[in-house]
């Protein structure tokens, strides 16, 4: 019987408006036949008037693939005459389990998509793979499978959790780096590098993980010399390897970071890594008695004005032409002597000046942050001139000083009478004209090494031959497909030279035998240009069109965590002046906003002493605090999540017992983005949420019995203290549309803006029924709130929507309009609430616990003695603190707060 009533209960609409008494019979039959069973009003029409667990439930069951659907539909019909917004989640290695943080990151995400497509705009908000790379490798040679078919399983199995928790990604532009037509461009733009003579190869010193057998770069060796990812103590080994010429660009990378906006201390942290860029480096070319070796050398020259003046080029003893197979090897090794200045026999031909000085080896065993090799410029440096002077070395001064002060050039052919400043904008341009060098960077950058010696990863589009050298692969055979059946029984270097099929291959220049490089490259040079394709992610013909990125970039918003706030962000604007260099788009800078977020961090316990990480069940907890079961001391702490330490949580077991909207709301009331959350839920932030769902649906149950006792809305109605309510409530509505939207588009503090609704929320409770009844404002205000509430927690808005539209009588426009509440445009603030003074609703907070609210002018709000002697003069202040000894106030400048700390 109750099967057939559902059966026969229309859904209703959004505008439309069911017969009073014929919902109330429905109602009625249910309750009767089956009173243990909760409805939900969009399946049955019948409205349930409490928010229950079950209740959430079906909420939740019933709108997360309405939502997803109703996403998908907006983006294929989204015009292209909107406003775009490109808001972007760093994408994640498949390693086949989500974890919190990344429930973190990509609720936030979620969130940002929604309100800006409520407020009118063409949301991009893609998702796809950072697939390659060691895990996959390391996990296929301990399972005995194939990477490929691991990283596909573990891709479903995260694209289904992604899907459970409701998040709409525009999956019609999914990319995933290891497959060919992605890394086919991969190697596009490797070639371009390649032909612009900034992907290069040489022997080089390396940094070597010896467990995970492959080199890594600079910035993936920590303080203590240790691997980023294995851990492993770093080994020194010279090696041919594959580098990227990101110094060529070091200057315009540190420049443009003045056109960004603050990025939470990133910004700062780019700069130090880049470093000043004051100096350059030059192309060298190598002889002995005379005559080139054919070898060159880059040297750096902290004063590129200066560089007529030079009397030698220093190297290191760790350098590599002491310790490769170089022609001039030999001769080094014999003139080394240890801690001495040491003069060579080999001279270095400056490409740029054509002048020729010595090559010495430096008794130093480091010279400034990554140098190993440097050109000796006596006139401005003490301890190069003492260099020289020791050695009898022969060198041209090429500094003037006038008796003003001012210094010239002088003998430094057509630069000479040249000021310094002049002489070195002049200089370095002309050497970047004759590619010689003259590119400024700072003395502590290097090149990006990107060489791996593992299978899994983008294969390096060149072949080595005899005759024609290193030669890219022409752009017609690309991609370079990995061979299908990679040794992989063990870890070792290079694992693609043994595949000799795949191997050896013909000269595309000369057409004769040749060998394909090995080496695969860096997972960053992957994650470098992803947010390029995403505009353009099934164009077979190139990376993307240019129009299409054009229309997308930059990305507006860009959120992740701030551990890639060097390596990656820099390789990925390295990569985005690049292409504009290259024409392929219009822009420079890749990201514009930048909103990096904290760890989710879980409770840890740890045995007092050694250390060691316990489980929850290997503890007992008494009044005096955990301890161990044989009564040992526990530590608690809160570290980040990680099975050895056993405070991780499995994001579908949080949702499953908490509900989507709550994991989301709690999510984003616990902290900022970029603070850590410390998991609790035994603290408020939880309870708090969960309270605040229950008192939006009492609110819609409110308005829905208040309109149905019989009386026709009339504002006229209302006496001058329900009038004076009315006023409040419009206030408080407007000034929550403000400070929301807000918060939205420029701190994104979703825990302020979740505050400011609960703060609306609390003032809509408080309305008398007549006001229910008969004022416009208050269903407008409440329909603003649910609104506001939908992109942090779509599934309840959604329902409490369905439920606000088919309220008896409606008074606003806003109820008749249709659609569901994803559909409805963000609210705007009242022209005439703009003209009125304005006034801030102000938390007032006694030793943490909130006992109130003070409406002070916006104008004073951030002036804390002001307010606090507003605050004092209220009733709550005479009531609570006139008689109380106030050791602070503290005025909160994000959000409108005020504690004030007393001794009790």
């Amino acid at each position: 019987m109750q099967a057939s009533l559902r059966r026969l209960t229309p859904v209703p609409l959004c505008a439309v408006q069911p017969c009073r008494s014929r919902a109330a019979l429905w109602s009625s039959a249910l309750r009767f036949l089956s009173p243990s069973i909760r409805t939900l009003f969009s399946e049955t029409g019948v409205w349930e008037n409490d928010y229950r667990p079950e209740t959430r439930r079906k909420v939740e069951e019933w709108w997360h693939s309405r939502i997803m659907e109703q996403w998908r539909k907006d983006a294929l019909n989204a015009y292209s005459v909107k406003k775009k917004f490109y808001v972007l989640s760093m994408f994640p290695y498949p390693s086949g389990r989500l974890h919190m943080g990344h429930v973190r990151v990509y609720t936030i995400s979620d969130t940002i998509a929604h309100f800006q497509r409520m407020r009118g705009h063409q949301v991009l908000n893609p998702m796809g793979w950072d697939a390659f790379g060691l895990p996959a490798e390391n996990a296929a040679i301990e399972r005995g499978l194939d990477p490929e078919e691991w990283t596909k399983s573990n891709i479903e199995s995260m694209r289904e959790q992604l899907d459970s928790l409701g998040l709409c990604f525009n999956w019609d532009r999914e990319i995933t780096t290891c497959l060919p037509d992605y890394y086919k461009w991969t190697q596009y733009l490797f070639i371009k590098l390649f032909e612009a003579g900034l992907a290069y190869q040489k022997e080089a010193v390396v940094n070597w993980d010896p467990v995970d057998q492959t080199v890594l770069a600079d910035e993936q060796v920590d303080e203590s010399g240790r691997s980023w990812r294995s851990g492993a103590l770093v080994e020194q080994k010279l090696l041919t390897q594959w580098f990227i010429k990101t110094t060529n660009y070091a200057k315009p990378l540190l420049d443009a970071l003045a056109d960004l906006p603050e990025w939470y201390g990133v910004k700062a942290m780019q700069a130090n890594w880049i470093g000043e860029c004051t100096g350059c480096y030059f192309d060298f070319k190598l002889k002995v008695n005379g005559k080139e070796t054919g070898e060159t050398l880059s040297a750096y020259c902290s004063a590129p004005e200066m560089v007529y003046g030079a009397a030698y080029l220093a190297i290191l003893p760790s350098h590599r032409l002491l310790h490769g197979s170089s022609s001039v090897r030999s001769l080094l090794q014999q003139a080394f002597q240890p801690g001495r200045d040491c003069l060579t026999e080999v001279t270095a031909l400056n490409r740029f000046t054509g002048q020729e000085v010595p090559v010495v080896i430096s008794h130093k065993e480091a010279f400034d942050d990554y140098l190993d090799a440097v050109i000796g410029l006596p006139d401005v440096s003490e301890e190069d001139l003492s260099v020289a002077r020791a050695l009898y070395l022969n060198w041209t001064t090429v500094l003037k000083t006038h008796k003003d002060g001012t210094q010239t050039l002088i003998n430094s052919q057509k630069f000479s009478d040249f000021t310094r400043e002049q002489a070195l904008q002049s200089i370095t341009q002309k050497a970047r004209e004759q590619g010689v060098g003259g590119h400024l960077t700072s003395s502590k950058l290097r090149d990006w090494l990107i060489s791996r010696q593992r299978y899994w990863g983008t294969p390096i589009p060149v072949v080595h031959c005899d005759s024609c050298g290193a030669v890219a692969v022409p752009e017609e055979e690309l991609p370079v497909t990995l061979p299908k059946t990679p040794p992989l029984t063990g870890k070792g270097a290079s694992p693609l030279g043994a595949v000799h099929d795949w191997v050896n291959c013909k000269c595309p220049r000369c057409k004769g035998p040749a060998r394909r490089e090995t080496d695969t490259m860096d997972t960053f040079v992957d994650s470098a240009w992803y947010y390029f394709r995403y505009t353009d992610p099934h164009n077979r013909d190139r990376p993307f069109e240019p129009q299409l990125a054009d229309h997308w970039l930059p990305v507006d918003i860009y959120i992740g965590g701030k551990e890639h706030a060097v390596m990656h962000l820099y390789y990925a604007r390295f990569l985005c002046h690049f292409c504009r260099d290259q024409g392929l788009v219009t822009h420079r800078e890749p990201f514009s906003k930048l909103l990096v977020q904290g760890l989710i961090k879980g409770q840890t316990f740890k045995l007092a002493g050694s250390g060691q990480y316990l489980k929850k069940e290997e503890i007992e907890f008494t009044g005096n605090g955990p301890v161990t079961l044989s009564g040992g001391r526990v530590e608690v702490t809160f570290e980040k999540m990680s099975k050895s330490k056993h405070n991780g949580l499995d994001p579908q077991e949080v949702v499953q017992q908490y509900g989507l909207d709550t994991v989301r709301l709690y999510i984003l009331y616990a902290a900022p983005p970029e603070q850590d959350i410390l998991w609790n839920v035994k603290n408020d932030t939880l309870p708090g949420v969960l309270r605040w769902q229950t008192r939006l649906w009492q609110l819609v149950t409110k308005l829905r019995g208040a309109r149905q006792l019989g009386e026709v809305p009339n504002g006229s109605l209302l006496k001058k203290k329900e009038l004076e309510e009315v006023k409040k409530i419009w206030g408080n509505k407007n000034y929550a549309v403000q400070e929301v939207t807000a918060y939205f588009t420029k701190d994104f503090l979703f825990n302020a803006a979740l505050s400011r609704l609960m703060g609306l929320t609390n003032t809509l409770s408080s309305a008398t029924v007549r006001v229910l009844q008969h004022s416009v404002e208050f269903e407008e205000a409440l329909a603003a709130l649910v609104i506001m509430t939908a992109p942090m927690a779509p599934h309840l808005a959604s329902e409490l929507w369905a439920g606000l539209c088919t309220v008896t009588n409606p008074q606003s426009p806003l109820l008749l309009r249709g659609g569901d509440v994803l559909q409805q445009p963000w609210p705007n603030v009242d022209p005439e609430y703009l003209k009125a003074p304005e006034f801030v609703e102000l938390s007032v907070l006694i030793n943490n616990k909130r006992c109130g609210t003070v409406t002070i002018p916006l104008q004073v709000s951030k002036d804390p003695a002001r307010v606090q002697q507003l605050v004092m003069e209220s009733p709550i202040g005479q009531k609570y603190l006139s008689e109380r000894d106030i050791k602070k106030a503290i005025l909160s400048t994000r959000t409108p707060l005020i504690n004030f700390l007393v001794n009790e």
